[in-house]
């Protein structure tokens, strides 16, 4: 039995996405952030499973034999929280998350309420660098 990846691009509607989240703040945030993430990586925005806003993309390869493809940066406005995705395993994503303003971190994800408790600019170096450090690890996407 081959593994099935859960979480793949989708020709679903990101805007009809986006208009389906019940909280009216979420979904301005959420407009934003397709603002910001699109102009900071010159990608269209794009749903990536039901509910996660990719950007770009990368082939991955595991030792394991897993392999797969995933978006470079993307986000999900979810009931509580945003979750904002960047480089898995970059280690330099800690020291510009000294400046990022409120957040919480979990394994792969990074936590914020509002684009108003953040650092855009901060963002915009998150999502920069997490692009070139995926770009550096998958050369081949």
């Amino acid at each position: 039995m081959s593994y099935q990846q859960k979480t793949k691009e989708t020709d679903k509607s990101v805007v009809e996405f986006i208009e389906s989240v019940e909280n009216p703040k979420k979904r301005e945030d959420a407009y934003k952030l397709i603002d910001i993430f699109s102009e900071t990586t010159g990608f269209e925005a794009k749903m990536w499973g039901p509910s996660i806003i990719g950007f770009g993309s990368y082939h991955y390869k595991y030792d394991s034999g897993h392999e797969g493809d995933a978006p470079l940066v993307g986000f999900s406005p979810r009931k509580a929280k945003i979750s904002l995705y960047f480089a898995p395993g970059d280690p330099k994503r800690e020291d510009l998350l000294k400046e990022f303003g409120k957040h919480t971190t979990g394994k792969g994800c990074v936590y914020i309420n509002k684009v108003a408790d953040i650092d855009i600019a901060v963002l915009q170096s998150i999502i920069t660098q997490s692009v070139q450090f995926l770009q550096a690890a998958y050369p081949n996407s």
